[in-house]
């Protein structure tokens, strides 16, 4: 969507604004004989397959005695790294997120202690049901949360930028136009990236629903496009 804001003599057209918070920060301009403008604010978005997973792996053990659920807690680390790494998946791409053995507060009557341990691992997005499935398979019960984005974030960053500038020049010229008035040189610029927040882990239960002895199949899993935004707002001078 995209807002025009004009401004100028009050004697030619009438003057109109609405300060959004995105640009509070925005310079106030002057509004006289001396200092005649038309200000736009184009939005544009651009939008890519995926071509990088970043896939959360974690799990949390039973509640019991510190000593019980950190034993056990080593064990099933151990072995979601394991699975991993059996799968194909290299060690500079496991970054550990978190890791902590803390008191279970769902009783607090029962001194009873988890441990719990979160991972990401980054894949090819044809590879992260599979992924997924070996890690929760090993152990990885608290798991799920995949982020789907580009190797080259930055490119795509310019792209919507370019777009937005494109349109809030073009549409400078069809508001000048329209209102009868030529447009002069550019006197301000200014533009906001913007990129969807990822979701947090989620966590899953997989094997408890399993029967025993009979493997699940992966999730279907389709990636989901890759989206940055942009917002342009530009002054220009009119004539």
């Amino acid at each position: 969507m995209n807002y025009l804001r004009v401004f100028a003599m009050p004697a030619v057209f009438a003057t109109a604004l609405s300060v959004s918070a995105q640009q509070a920060t925005q310079p106030e301009l002057k509004v006289d004989s001396s200092n005649r403008t038309l200000t736009v604010t184009a939005d544009e978005s651009v939008s890519a397959e995926p071509d990088l997973a970043i896939v959360h792996i974690g799990f949390e053990t039973q509640p019991s005695d510190p000593q019980t659920a950190y034993a056990n807690g080593a064990r099933i680390s151990n072995a979601i790294i394991g699975a991993l790494k059996q799968a194909g998946i290299a060690e500079t791409d496991i970054r550990s997120e978190s890791q902590y053995l803390q008191r279970d507060y769902t009783e607090p009557k029962s001194h009873k202690f988890k441990l719990t341990q979160q991972w990401t691992v980054r894949t090819s997005p044809k590879r992260a049901a599979e992924i997924l499935d070996d890690a929760v398979t090993a152990g990885a019960n608290s798991s799920g949360a995949i982020d789907w984005t580009v190797k080259d974030e930055s490119a795509l960053e310019e792209q919507a930028l370019e777009k937005a500038a494109t349109r809030a020049k073009r549409n400078a010229a069809v508001l000048a136009k329209a209102m009868g008035v030529q447009l002069g040189a550019l006197i301000y610029a200014s533009n906001q990236l913007s990129r969807p927040a990822f979701p947090r882990p989620m966590e899953m239960r997989a094997l408890a629903m399993a029967r025993p002895g009979e493997p699940s199949p992966p999730l279907a899993i389709e990636p989901q496009k890759v989206t940055r935004s942009a917002s342009v707002y530009a002054v220009y001078a009119v004539d």
